[in-house]
């Protein structure tokens, strides 16, 4: 069984790198992940590759910290984050 946790939304997208800085509000993010974006014309599902703090890569974000990942397609301000947990 699937539990999806909505991590909060999308806060920045860098087009040129590929990057949207994402607000974490509940719970944490890590290396690995599954992720859930969904926006007004955006969906689309991705495994967390890469993220970054202050220009430094992590492994785990935690609530109250804007992350930078990278992301596969394009998103926009506002998106919201979803995890999925088993």
């Amino acid at each position: 069984m699937y539990v999806v946790v909505r991590l909060r939304k999308i806060t920045h997208y860098y087009n040129k790198l590929g990057v949207a800085t994402i607000e974490v509000e509940h719970g944490r993010l890590q290396k690995g992940d599954h992720i859930h974006i969904v926006g007004h014309s955006t969906d689309f599902e991705q495994t967390v590759e890469s993220m970054e703090l202050q220009h430094q890569q992590i492994i785990e974000a935690r609530e109250g910290q804007d992350v930078g990942v990278e992301v596969e397609d394009y998103v926009r301000e506002n998106d919201f984050v979803y995890k999925s947990h088993i």
